[in-house]
């Protein structure tokens, strides 16, 4: 099987006003039917309060990071499904729980893991 990435940023949530309890338990909803069903892996939110930092193999630690990657934030979504075709399923159950559009993408497969 096949894992897949499904992430948004966060300022694409569109979220009404007294509404984020409510997006927060749908969202809560999705991940337990994603567990239930046993394509979970992972899945979180970026904690934006943490500044990144690039880390070298030396072990010495910069802060910032790529100029590519500065904007990563928001959710980040990660299950092991049986073809792309589900991804998408799930890609829009999480669209509707989040309010927003999610970015679907495919992790090379790996035969270790």
């Amino acid at each position: 099987m096949t894992k897949y990435l499904i992430s948004f940023p966060s300022g694409a949530m569109d979220i009404p006003d007294g509404g984020l309890q409510e997006v927060a338990d749908a969202a809560h909803a999705v991940v337990q039917e994603a567990k239930d069903a046993g394509v979970w892996v992972f899945g979180g939110g970026i904690d934006e309060s943490v500044p990144p930092v690039t880390v070298s193999g030396d072990g010495s630690v910069r802060a910032g990071t790529y100029p590519q990657t500065a904007q990563i934030e928001g959710g980040y979504t990660v299950l092991e499904l049986p073809a792309y075709d589900a991804a998408v399923q799930w890609a829009a159950k999480i669209a509707v729980a989040c309010r927003c559009p999610q970015e679907l993408r495919a992790f090379q497969y790996d035969p270790a893991g």
